[in-house]
């Protein structure tokens, strides 16, 4: 009998034999840092994004408040525009006088009678005593416009007009400029 070794000793050496395997990956100390890199930057560039935006935020509500004068005077101007129909323009500069007292003094006018604005008024040195007695007029007259059904002349609305002008113009603040200043004569 013939045996051929050669083919049984060949499937024992083939099964032997084996692929190379894979390189391991060995894990680099370095890795991380790209990534942590990156999420710095990401996190820099979102504060100053954040502090730019909340900059311009504050900016653009920040609007220096209209003094109360000067709103004041816008209304009398506009209330002008009524100057043909009494009730409605009389009702526009009483309101407008009532309004600035207020935001001027912080004096609760819109909300009491004539009666009583002008009783309480007169316990304080919000306004001197012609400025209460001209006021007092300025109220009694508009009071028969709006609620006796009075019918004035175009002149005396003008007149009631003027009276309004004239207290916020005497009771508006001074602001005093730093050239308005007295000078020190220089001692030389």
């Amino acid at each position: 009998m013939i045996t051929n070794t050669t083919a049984q000793a060949a499937v024992p050496v083939a099964n032997d034999i084996r692929d190379i395997k894979p390189p391991i990956e060995i894990p680099n100390g370095w890795a991380w840092v790209p990534a942590a890199l990156a999420i710095i930057v990401l996190a820099v560039a979102a504060f100053f994004l954040w502090r730019w935006w909340q900059k311009r935020r504050l900016q653009a509500a920040f609007v220096p408040p209209v003094p109360a004068h000067v709103r004041a005077k816008q209304k009398l101007e506009e209330a002008l525009a009524l100057i043909a129909q009494p009730k409605p323009f009389v009702i526009a500069v009483s309101d407008t006088a009532r309004t600035y007292l207020e935001e001027r003094f912080n004096f609760h006018a819109p909300e009491r009678t004539t009666e009583e604005f002008l009783r309480e008024l007169s316990g304080t040195d919000l306004l001197a005593t012609e400025q209460k007695e001209s006021l007092g007029d300025f109220l009694e007259s508009c009071d028969l416009v709006k609620f006796a059904k009075y019918e004035p002349r175009e002149t005396e609305l003008r007149e009631l007009h003027c009276s309004a002008v004239k207290l916020v113009e005497e009771t508006e603040p001074h602001i005093e400029s730093p050239d308005a200043r007295p000078q020190t004569p220089d001692p030389r």
